[in-house]
């Protein structure tokens, strides 16, 4: 086991490097600015953006997760971070298209920055990591399906708002976490 630990311990640090800064700091500044803020994705990028969702709210900010039944109409003003990535998935494309119809910014976290998502966003961050397509341009990985993804999806959006909270401390995050438990 400690094997294969270590190496996708190696891969998330390869894909991780390779983060563009600029894209990642364009990002927290969209965070920053939006009144409220939105997250979608599918199966387990769904997951990963729910988990993002939960560390959003920690640290102060209005955020949604699409697709709960106390989820608002999304509107001006507010950024839909859609997570797909392939970027070609159609229920996604579909809450961009929307979202943007209704005047909120939009931003894509992906392996694909040419996809038909990445061309109707207003913001693309590249995850240089393999999907479950295992395009030619992706790195290789003994992981199955879409973990690599995931894992870097859930690692690189928690490190954008460890960098982007709002000044607050350790205390008001953790008194904005839950209590019901």
């Amino acid at each position: 086991m400690k094997t294969i630990i270590n190496q996708v311990a190696i891969e998330m640090e390869t894909v991780l490097s390779n983060v563009s800064d600029s894209q990642a700091k364009a990002l927290s500044q969209e965070l920053q600015t939006a009144k409220r803020i939105f997250i979608t994705g599918e199966g387990r990028s769904g997951l990963m953006g729910k988990a993002i969702a939960m560390r959003l709210m920690h640290s102060g900010y209005t955020v949604f997760a699409v697709g709960e039944t106390i989820t608002p109409s999304v509107e001006e003003g507010d950024l839909l971070v859609a997570i797909s990535g392939s970027g070609t998935t159609g229920a996604i494309k579909q809450f961009v298209t929307k979202a943007k119809e209704a005047g909120a910014r939009t931003a894509l976290v992906t392996t694909n920055d040419q996809s038909p998502i990445a061309a109707i966003s207003d913001l693309v961050l590249v995850i240089p990591a393999a999907t479950k397509f295992r395009r030619e341009d992706e790195p290789e990985t003994i992981q199955p399906l879409g973990n690599q993804f995931d894992q870097a999806v859930h690692l690189v959006l928690d490190a954008i708002i460890i960098g982007t909270v709002k000044g607050e401390g350790y205390e008001e995050m953790t008194r904005r976490h839950a209590n019901m438990e």
